[in-house]
């Protein structure tokens, strides 16, 4: 039997406290947390239903539409953070700081290392051999970030978790960052950026960093593996977003948490008409003028708005089985985190 996800013991404050007023990038009036409308039970078709689905507004068959993201992806994979600036004109950092934040990654990590560090302590002095003792070969929080090719999101979590000074200690470390993305090219770019900045211990050392190849629809991860799963700017772009729910609640160890944040649908009416001027007139230009590539961006354009509303993702992730389901509106729905928890 998998054992119950850190993830859920130590973080589940978060959602207890959720109503207290903090200083945040995400305001009190931008805000929208899992309200009455959100908990609504509106019902939702399959998000595939038929032989077709949608490829930004273009209708294509379901085999076409994966290897069309995938050259998207690649047509880009360079230029990544410089989509991303153009595509939130530069906010995209900022909700990613958040995101985060959201996670508890950083302050979860500090107090599992020092649990670590103290038990192994005590274990020496009193020889211990009992079934409590800590396992250096098991990660005691275990993450994993899905379309995150080039690392965007991960350097975050490995930066918050402090595990390039842990690299310079022996043993595996008691944090560990899988990124998983379908795109070898993206996990081409990113890996190289990791080592780069962080050098080979990470890989080879302590294990605290890995790039895999896989599908988000199903993941090459055995069930019940992670206490935290993310996903940033990549749902949207799944054929099918409802099996790829599916399959984050299998990967998740029980009282694991799911994270996503992603495009989603303005709330406010006078700023929606000038973010539909921005994306349609500007960001398809500056894809042809910096990256030479204005289909690409036009399809990413589109995309975002033939994805989920805000409560519509939400009765998706509960019919895929999440409980505690919730959402945060950060500048007025431009972009959104959804949440939910695997049950015990």
């Amino acid at each position: 039997m998998a054992s119950t996800s850190l993830c859920r013991r130590i973080a589940t404050t978060c959602t207890r406290t959720s109503t207290l007023p903090r200083r945040s990038l995400a305001s009190s009036s931008s805000r929208l947390p899992f309200s009455s409308a959100a908990s609504q039970d509106t019902s939702s078709s399959p998000y595939v239903s038929g032989p077709t689905t949608h490829f930004g507004y273009e209708s294509v068959s379901i085999n076409e539409k994966e290897g069309r993201v995938r050259q998207v992806f690649e047509n880009v994979a360079n230029d990544y953070d410089v989509m991303n600036d153009f595509m939130s004109a530069g906010l995209h950092r900022y909700w990613k700081d958040e995101l985060l934040r959201m996670t508890g990654v950083g302050p979860m990590s500090k107090a599992l290392r020092r649990r670590a560090s103290m038990k192994y302590a005590s274990d020496l002095n009193n020889n211990n051999d009992d079934d409590d003792t800590i396992d250096d070969s098991k990660a005691l929080l275990s993450i994993l970030d899905v379309a995150g090719g080039t690392g965007d999101v991960a350097f975050r979590f490995v930066d918050a978790a402090n595990c390039e000074e842990r690299s310079k200690s022996s043993g595996k470390d008691e944090v560990n960052v899988t990124v998983c993305d379908i795109n070898p090219e993206m996990l081409r770019v990113g890996e190289a950026r990791a080592r780069k900045r962080y050098g080979s211990a990470l890989f080879d050392e302590t294990c605290a960093l890995k790039f895999v190849e896989g599908n988000a629809q199903c993941l090459p991860f055995e069930d019940n593996s992670f206490d935290l799963y993310t996903i940033a700017f990549g749902l949207r772009n799944v054929t099918d977003v409802d099996m790829a729910l599916r399959d984050a609640l299998r990967v998740l160890k029980p009282g694991g948490r799911f994270l996503c944040l992603e495009f989603s649908h303005v709330q406010n009416v006078p700023l929606a008409q000038l973010y539909d001027i921005y994306s349609f007139h500007v960001i398809p230009k500056l894809g042809e003028v910096v990256a030479n590539d204005r289909d690409s961006y036009q399809y990413l354009v589109e995309s975002i708005r033939k994805f989920c509303t805000q409560d519509e993702l939400v009765t998706r992730m509960k019919t895929a089985g999440f409980e505690g389901v919730k959402y945060t509106n950060m500048t007025q729905g431009i972009v959104a985190v959804h949440e939910g928890w695997k049950p015990l």
